[in-house]
């Protein structure tokens, strides 16, 4: 491949200066506050700025506030930014530019993260050791005004990506809050939430709700509860998908895309016990508990693994969304722990499910409430679509502008012509 004009390929460790982290002698280090905090690995320094609970007096592997803090244990190639000085462990290394921007450095780490991993797997421990990390190889334009300017752009588009993942946070607690609201209080019929001070409540089992709601059971509100099949099936290379808890917890929807399958023959068999059709509810009975998913109308035929449990509800008076909701709060969490005290459960049986008491609208308020709710999760959608955007916007420009396959040349002469 024909080398980029004003460009240059080195190793890592002769244009940045790089210290990796060895865990200092116990006498060095405690919970209180002498010394510097410590960060032995990945775990501690994950969130936007690193966490930290014990301390250290020993100053020999220092990273100093502004050095990027990388990874060099599983997950090998994560990267954040000290933002004060801190003593590294085995788990980390500090990287500081020499020649290389150091904004750039960060950019050009985050892109060849997945490259990082790569070369650490294969062996009983993934890591990288101080040799490789020193020779790994990194491409950057020469002239320093260039990688500012690469580093501008991208810096950029993380500030746009950071907003739009700050306003789906803030939408979602609004979502929450009015889930929280709606499923307690309601909307009446002109479509104003209700409160005590203007509508009337009553008590219940479940505290006070409006008077035109009732109290029912899951069993009082379904026509079928049941689980799947008890043993592991013989799966198929094809054939009928067959559901499993990952299935569901993998994504917000049901995931077909990477199911296991079964023959049509075991299917029909599976299904006289559990035949999951379009408005069914999915929930999840072992282990993750209560994870909740609505069987779509363009859903395949599938089986289901009897750590899944399906809920059929009867949709004369009761919607799909309010069994859904019910799991998706939590709720279901503080009635099992009465339903199964002193048992140490990790399971919902099925006469549990029976047994979960739901607060219950009229079918037309239902409705009204699952609207409004659909309304706020639109607001959601559209801006995690921007979102995914953006990503793809990222993920283009890092690979061209990180290999000079893209130059920003042009800018830097504009912005020249205009000082």
């Amino acid at each position: 491949m024909k080398a980029v004009e004003g460009w240059k390929k080195e190793f890592l460790g002769r244009v940045a200066q790089l210290t990796m982290g060895q865990s200092p002698d116990s006498k060095y280090y405690s919970e209180e506050e002498n010394g510097l905090p410590f960060l032995q690995g990945c775990a501690e320094f994950e969130a936007r700025f690193p966490m930290h609970k014990m301390y250290c007096s020993q100053t020999k592997k220092l990273a100093h506030a502004g050095a990027i803090l990388f990874s060099v244990r599983a997950p090998v190639g994560k990267i954040n930014i000290a933002d004060r000085d801190y003593i590294i462990g085995r788990g980390l290394a500090a990287i500081s530019g020499i020649d290389v921007n150091q904004s750039y450095l960060e950019h050009y780490l985050i892109f060849k993260e997945p490259s990082f991993r790569n070369a650490s797997q294969g062996s009983t421990f993934e890591a990288i050791n101080s040799a490789e990390l020193n020779g790994w190889p990194i491409n950057y334009p020469t002239s320093k005004p260039e990688q500012t300017k690469i580093a501008e752009i991208l810096s950029t588009v993380d500030q746009a990506i950071e907003q739009d993942e700050a306003l789906i946070a803030k939408q979602q607690r609004i979502k929450t809050g009015l889930m929280q609201d709606l499923l307690t209080r309601g909307i009446d019929e002109h479509g104003n939430l209700r409160s005590e001070r203007t509508h009337q409540f009553k008590n219940s089992p479940l505290g006070r709700i409006p008077v035109e709601w009732e109290v029912k059971s899951l069993e009082q509100l379904t026509t079928r509860i049941v689980d799947g099949v008890h043993h592991t099936p013989a799966y198929a290379e094809s054939g009928i998908p067959f559901i499993v808890i990952t299935d569901l917890t993998g994504s917000a929807d049901i995931n077909f895309s990477n199911t296991r399958f079964v023959s049509e023959r075991d299917h029909r068999k599976f299904s006289k016990r559990a035949n999951p059709k379009s408005g069914d509810v999915l929930v999840t009975k072992d282990g993750t508990l209560g994870i909740a998913r609505i069987v779509p109308p363009d859903a395949p035929e599938f089986s289901i693994f009897v750590s899944v449990a399906m809920l059929r509800p009867n949709q004369d008076v009761c919607l799909p969304e309010l069994i859904w909701a019910f799991f998706e709060s939590g709720e279901f969490l503080i009635q099992l722990g009465a339903l199964s005290a002193g048992t140490g459960l990790a399971h919902i049986h099925l006469e549990h499910f029976r047994s979960f008491l739901l607060r219950h609208p009229p079918i037309a308020e239902q409705q009204l409430i699952f609207r409004t709710i659909s309304k706020q999760q639109d607001l959601i959608n559209s801006a995690m679509s921007g979102l995914h955007k953006l990503k793809k916007q990222k993920t283009a420009l890092m690979q061209g502008l990180l290999t000079g396959k893209k130059r920003v040349t042009a800018l830097l002469k504009k912005e020249a012509l205009m000082l």
